[in-house]
C-alpha cells in the first residue's frame, strides 16, 4: 500500500507493507535520526514529533516510531531531528546549541530524541521548571549521561529563547596541589628553555611551566571544548554502524536456544532453506569448528578457549543454534521458525557453589577445551594470590573482623543493541563495520574462524551509542561475516533486545568474603579476600575480571599483608564478561562495608579509619606486580592522590554533618521515613601496565591544520575530543584545526581498545609524543627558512604561529605551504606509540543521600556527590559527564536492576521495563567534583576518570541505609522486598544481624 506524510516540510509518497513500522519507512527514506532501542518501543530513541494538523503547531506529540504502523502516519506531518536546524554548522536550534555547551551528548544516540522531546516542552511551555524537563524527557532513555547535562541544556536554551541572558557553563573544579608531583621549574618559552620535562619519566610538556599552586597554563588542556563530533551527533547524521546503505543487503538473525542445557540431537533447516528470499542458514553443521575466546583483549587472548561459532551443545537460554540471511526481516523471521531442531535435555545448574560440587552437571564436558582449570568440577580458574604472611598477621592482629556479601548480575543496557554489517569490498577484502570497542582485536580474533588471514579483513568502528564494556567482545562479527562469505552478499545483523539480555554479556555475579586485622593503633595489617565468582556458561573475561576484583580489594588501603582465593564456576547462564568497573564495583561494595563495619566494631570513626588506612603518595601498591589481570604486573608507587580533598568537598557539598541531627534524620510528618547519609571510598586504574598500547598519526595539511590519526574509539567518552585538545596544545593550534579519524584498522595506527580507562593516559601519551615530534620538525623548517640564526630549540607553538624569542614569527599555513610547494619540501607528519609500564590510580569519595520507606522498604536516594582526582581533567565538561552518567548507572546496580531467572535458567526480565534503568524523572541530585592532582606520568597530569564512578554508589547506598535504619544489608540489590523483609526480621525480638542478613537475601 501507499502512505503520503510529509518529514521535515518534504512531502513523501512511499509503498509500504501492512506490518511495516513508521521507525522503518523513516530510515528508508534516510532520516537516520531515527533509531532502534528496542522492539516494544520503550527506549524512545525511535521517538519523532507527528500531527495530522500541521497548521496548529502546538498538535504535534511526541510518539515512538517504533510502536506506530507506517500506514498510520498517512497524512500526517512528521519533524524529526533532521529538520531543527539549517544544514550549515552555524545554523543551530538553541537547544543544539545548548546540548553541545552543556556537554549533554555521550554517545549520540538518544540525542536526537531527547532533542524533540524538549522541542515538544518548549513549545508548549516556554518556562519550565526542572521538574517538568525532566517529565518532558523521561520518555527517552539514556544510559550515557545521567540527564543531568540534557536537563541544564533544555534550561538554558529555554532561557536563550526567551531572550534572557545565559552565563558560560561551569564545572566544579577544586586544586589539590599538595596531594601530588605538580610540575616544578621555572623555565619559560622566552628564555630558550623552551618545552621543561615535568619530571623524570613524565610524557607532558608544557608552553609555561606553573609553580608548586596551579594546573598546568594552557590553552586548549584542561578547557571545556566542545566535542569536536557534537554537530554531526546533534544534528542526527548518519553516523553510527546502521545508518549506512549497502546494495543488495541481507539480514542476519540469529535463532537462540530455548533450554539452558541441551545436546542437539538433530537440526533440520531444509523448510527454511526453501523459503523464497532466504540466501543462507549455517549451523554447526556447516561452520568449521575453531575455538575461540570471545573476550576482546590482548593477544593472546587469556584463557580458557570454550567457544565455538556454532556447536552442537547449548549451554544457556540464548545460546547461539543457527544463523539465517535473508532479503526482509520478515521472511527472515520466518526462516527461523521453520528451522526444526531436537535437543536431548541436560540436567542445569545454576548456582555457582553447587556447580562446583561433586556430581553437578558439566558445563563443559567437550575434549577439546583448552585451558579450563577443572571441566570436571567446572571451575574455570583457580586464582591464588599471596602477599606476606596473612595467617600470622591475623593470628597477631589486636582485633580480626570477618564479613560477606554477594553481587548480582546486571546487564549494560546499551540503548544501541550490537549491530555488525560486512561486505566484500572491489578488492575483494572482507569489511566489518561494527559497534565495537576493540577494532583491532576483532580482526585479529575473527580471522581464523573465518580462515581468512588479517590483511583480507577490514573492521571499521564508526560511532558506537553505547558500550560500557559489553561491546569489548565478539559477539556477532564471526557470524555476520560467515553469512557475508556463504552468500557473497552484505549482510546486517543485531541483535534483538532480548538478545542483548541472553546472547551479550552482563557484570559478574561474586560472593566475596572479607577478614582483616588491624594492630593497636587501628592500623590494617593483613586482610584475606575470598571469592566465588559466577562466569556462566563460558569462561570469556572470567579470570581477568577476578584479578581485578582481587587487585581494588586488596589496594584501595595500604596492606604489608594481603592474600586473594578466588574460585571461577561455570553455571548454565548467560555469559557476564566486561562492564564498566570490570570488577571493582564488586570489590567495593564489599570492601566499603567492611571497613566501616570494622570501625563502628572498634568504636571509631569510619571516615578516620579509612583515612588513617587508604594508600598515600609513596607508597607502593604490593599487589600491582601480583596481579596483572592474568599475566604479570609491575611495581606502582602512588604520586598523586586527592582523597583528602575528595572526602572534604564532598561532606561540604552534601552536608555531611546532618547524620548528627535528629530532627533530619526522621521527618516528623512522615515518620516511617528515615534518612542517612553514607560514603565510600574508591581507587580505580588507568590502563593496563606493560599491556595497553596505543598509536597516533599526526599530519600538519597545507592550510595550517592538521590530521589526526588514532585507533582509539570513542564510544561515548568523548576520547576523540580530548585527544584532539592535547594534539592542539601541543601544536599552539585552536581545537578546530585538529582533524581526527579514529578507528579503522585499514587507515589507523593500531590502538588496543576503549577499555580499562587507558585510552586518555595510553592513547593521549602516543598523541602527544606524535604531536611533539611534528612540532619539532616545524621549528627545524621554521629557523632554517624564515628565522636563520634562532636555534630550533628556541622557537614555540603558539596561536597557529611559530614564534621566536625576539618576537619573529610565521604562520602555520605560510609554513606548511613552504614545506610542501617551496624548498626543502617534505611532509611534515610523525607516527608514535604509547605504552606504560605505570597505571596510576585516580580517587574518589563517593556520597549518598537516602530515605528509607521503614512501611515499604523503598530505599529512594535523594543525592549522589562524587569528589574525583582524576588528575588534570583534560576536558572538564566532559569529564563531569562521565562522572554523572557512571553514578547513575552504578544506582540502578544499588537499587533496581537484577537478571532475574526462573527455575529452568530462562530470564524472567528481557526488555526495558520490566529490566528497570533509572529514567530522567526518577533521578537524584547529581553532583560531580573534579578535584585535580598532577600525575606526572600522563599527558598534561592526566588520570583516569570514566570507569570510577561506578565503585563507590554501591557501598555508598549501603552505607546510607546503615546510616538511616541501623540495617547492615549486604546483598545487592537493595529492592523494596528485600529491605521490606530485613526491616520485618530486624523488629522480630532476639533477631541477630546474620539473620537480617540471611533473610535478606531471599
Amino acid at each position: 500500500m501507499q502512505v503520503q506524510f510529509t518529514v521535515n516540510g518534504n512531502q513523501h509518497a512511499l509503498d509500504v507493507q501492512p506490518g511495516e513500522l513508521l521507525r522503518t519507512a523513516l530510515r528508508r527514506l534516510r532520516y537516520y535520526s531515527v533509531k532502534f532501542g528496542d522492539e516494544h518501543a520503550r527506549s524512545g530513541a525511535d521517538a519523532v514529533l507527528l500531527t495530522y494538523t500541521p497548521d496548529q503547531p502546538r498538535s504535534y506529540r511526541l510518539v515512538n516510531s517504533g510502536g506506530l504502523l507506517a500506514a498510520q502516519a498517512d497524512g500526517a506531518a512528521i519533524i524529526t531531528a533532521e529538520g531543527l536546524s539549517g544544514p550549515r554548522d552555524y545554523e543551530l536550534h538553541p537547544l543544539q546549541e545548548q546540548f553541545v555547551v552543556c556537554g549533554a551528548i555521550q554517545c549520540g544516540y538518544c540525542t536526537p530524541a531527547q532533542l524533540l522531546a524538549a522541542k515538544k516542552l518548549l513549545d508548549d511551555n516556554p518556562a519550565p521548571s526542572e521538574h517538568e524537563v525532566r517529565e518532558a524527557l523521561a520518555g527517552v532513555l539514556c544510559r550515557c549521561t545521567g540527564y543531568l547535562k540534557p536537563v541544564e541544556a533544555v534550561l538554558r536554551a529555554a532561557a536563550q529563547l526567551r531572550g534572557e541572558e545565559v552565563v558560560p557553563y561551569q564545572v566544579h573544579i577544586i586544586d589539590a596541589p599538595e596531594a601530588g608531583e605538580w610540575p616544578a621549574g621555572d623555565s619559560s618559552p622566552n628564555d630558550g628553555g623552551g618545552f621543561e620535562d615535568g619530571g623524570a619519566d613524565t610524557q607532558t610538556r608544557t608552553k609555561t611551566i606553573p609553580v608548586t599552586l596551579a594546573p598546568p597554563t594552557t590553552a586548549v588542556v584542561n578547557k571545556s571544548e566542545p566535542k569536536v563530533d557534537a554537530l554531526k551527533l546533534v544534528k542526527g547524521r548518519a553516523v553510527f554502524a546502521d545508518d549506512v546503505e549497502l546494495p543488495g543487503m541481507l539480514y542476519g538473525g540469529l535463532l537462540t536456544s530455548p533450554h539452558a542445557h541441551a545436546r542437539i540431537t538433530h537440526i533440520d533447516a531444509s523448510k527454511a532453506r526453501a523459503l523464497p528470499g532466504v540466501h543462507a542458514v549455517l549451523t554447526h553443521l556447516e561452520v568449521p569448528r575453531v575455538l575461540y575466546a570471545s573476550g576482546g583483549q590482548s593477544y593472546p587472548n587469556p584463557p580458557p578457549y570454550d567457544q565455538v561459532s556454532l556447536d552442537n551443545k547449548v549451554r544457556h537460554v540464548g545460546d547461539r543454534v543457527a544463523v539465517v540471511a535473508a532479503e526482509t526481516r520478515e521472511i527472515l523471521q520466518q526462516a527461523l521458525e521453520l528451522i526444526e531442531v531436537e535437543y536431548e535435555l541436560l540436567p542445569a545448574v545454576f548456582d555457582p557453589v553447587a556447580a562446583m560440587q561433586e556430581g553437578a552437571p558439566l558445563v563443559h564436558d567437550e575434549p577439546d577445551a583448552v585451558d579450563i582449570h577443572d571441566a570436571q568440577h567446572n571451575v574455570v580458574h583457580h586464582i591464588y594470590v599471596n602477599h606476606g604472611d596473612v595467617e600470622a598477621a591475623l593470628a597477631q592482629a589486636a582485633h580480626v573482623y570477618a564479613s560477606e556479601y554477594t553481587v548480582h548480575q546486571v546487564q549494560q543496557a546499551s540503548i544501541e543493541p550490537h549491530i555488525v554489517l560486512s561486505w566484500w569490498d572491489e578488492d575483494d577484502r572482507l569489511v566489518i563495520r561494527t559497534s565495537t570497542q576493540v577494532p583491532f582485536h576483532v580482526r585479529r580474533m575473527v580471522a581464523p574462524l573465518l580462515g581468512l588471514p588479517p590483511r583480507k579483513i577490514r573492521v571499521v568502528k564508526p560511532r558506537i551509542g553505547g558500550g560500557f564494556g559489553g561491546k569489548q567482545e565478539m559477539l556477532l562479527e564471526d557470524l555476520c561475516a560467515h553469512l557475508t562469505i556463504a552468500t557473497g552478499r552484505p549482510v546486517r545483523f543485531e541483535y534483538t533486545r532480548e538478545q542483548e539480555f541472553t546472547s551479550s554479556r552482563s557484570r559478574h555475579p561474586q560472593i566475596l568474603r572479607y577478614r582483616s586485622g588491624v594492630d593497636a593503633q587501628g592500623r590494617l595489617v593483613a586482610t584475606d579476600l575470598q571469592v566465588i565468582a559466577d562466569t556462566g556458561a563460558y569462561g570469556t573475561h572470567g579470570l581477568t575480571v577476578q584479578f581485578v576484583t582481587g587487585f581494588r580489594g586488596l589496594s584501595t588501603y595500604w596492606l604489608p599483608n594481603a592474600r586473594f582465593d578466588c574460585l571461577v564456576a561455570y553455571t548454565n547462564k548467560p555469559t557476564p564478561g566486561a562492564f564498566r568497573g570490570y570488577g571493582a564495583p564488586q570489590a567495593l561494595f564489599g570492601l566499603e562495608q567492611h571497613m566501616e563495619e570494622f570501625a563502628l566494631e572498634l568504636g571509631l570513626d569510619p571516615v578516620e579509619f579509612k583515612r588513617r588506612n587508604w594508600v598515600k603518595v609513596g607508597q607502593t601498591l604490593p599487589l600491582a606486580k601480583a596481579m596483572g589481570e592474568g599475566r604479570d604486573g609491575f611495581s606502582q608507587i602512588v604520586r598523586s592522590n586527592g582523597l583528602n580533598e575528595c572526602v572534604a568537598a564532598g561532606e561540604q557539598a552534601v552536608n555531611w554533618a546532618r547524620r548528627d541531627d535528629p530532627a533530619w534524620k526522621q521527618d516528623a510528618e512522615r515518620p516511617h521515613i528515615k534518612r542517612g547519609i553514607g560514603l565510600a571510598i574508591c581507587m580505580h586504574g588507568t590502563g593496563i601496565a606493560g599491556l595497553d598500547m596505543g598509536a597516533a598519526s599526526i599530519k600538519l595539511n597545507d592550510d595550517g591544520s592538521f590530521n589526526l590519526l588514532i585507533g582509539a574509539t570513542d564510544l561515548g567518552t568523548g576520547s576523540d575530543t580530548v585527544l584532539a585538545q592535547i594534539a592542539a596544545e601541543t601544536l599552539g593550534v585552536p581545537l578546530e584545526k585538529i582533524l581526527v579519524y579514529s578507528s579503522d584498522t585499514d587507515f589507523t595506527p593500531f590502538d588496543t581498545g576503549a577499555y580499562a580507562s587507558s585510552t586518555t593516559y595510553i592513547s593521549g601519551g602516543a598523541v602527544l609524543k606524535a604531536a611533539e615530534e611534528v612540532r619539532e620538525q616545524i621549528a627545524v623548517h621554521a629557523a632554517k627558512h624564515f628565522m636563520p640564526g634562532i636555534a630550533a630549540e628556541r622557537l614555540w607553538l603558539e596561536d597557529g604561529l611559530v614564534v621566536a624569542p625576539d618576537g619573529r614569527s610565521v604562520d602555520l599555513e605560510t609554513l606548511a605551504l613552504h614545506s610542501l610547494h617551496q624548498a626543502d619540501q617534505h611532509q611534515i607528519m610523525a607516527t608514535a606509540s604509547h605504552m606504560s609500564y605505570l597505571s596510576p590510580p585516580p580517587f574518589a569519595a563517593q556520597f549518598a543521600e537516602v530515605e528509607v520507606d521503614t512501611q515499604t522498604g523503598q530505599v529512594t536516594c535523594r543525592q549522589l556527590v562524587m569528589a574525583v582526582d582524576c588528575g588534570i581533567a583534560i576536558n572538564p565538561v566532559t569529564a563531569a559527564g562521565q562522572v554523572e552518567g557512571g553514578m547513575l548507572q552504578a544506582l540502578g546496580y544499588a537499587l533496581c536492576e537484577e537478571m532475574v531467572y526462573d527455575a529452568q535458567g530462562r530470564l524472567l526480565n528481557p526488555k526495558f521495563g520490566d529490566y528497570r534503568i533509572y529514567s530522567a524523572d526518577e533521578t537524584p541530585e547529581l553532583k560531580a567534583i573534579l578535584v585535580q592532582t598532577y600525575e606526572p606520568s600522563g599527558p598534561y597530569g592526566a588520570k583516569a576518570v570514566a570507569e570510577i564512578p561506578m565503585d563507590g554508589v554501591a557501598p555508598a547506598i549501603a552505607n546510607a541505609i546503615y546510616d538511616a535504619t541501623g540495617l547492615r544489608l549486604r546483598d545487592l540489590p537493595f529492592t523494596p522486598e528485600r529491605v521490606w523483609r530485613a526491616l520485618q526480621a530486624a523488629d522480630e525480638p532476639e533477631t541477630n544481624q546474620q539473620e537480617v542478613n540471611q533473610k535478606s537475601h531471599g
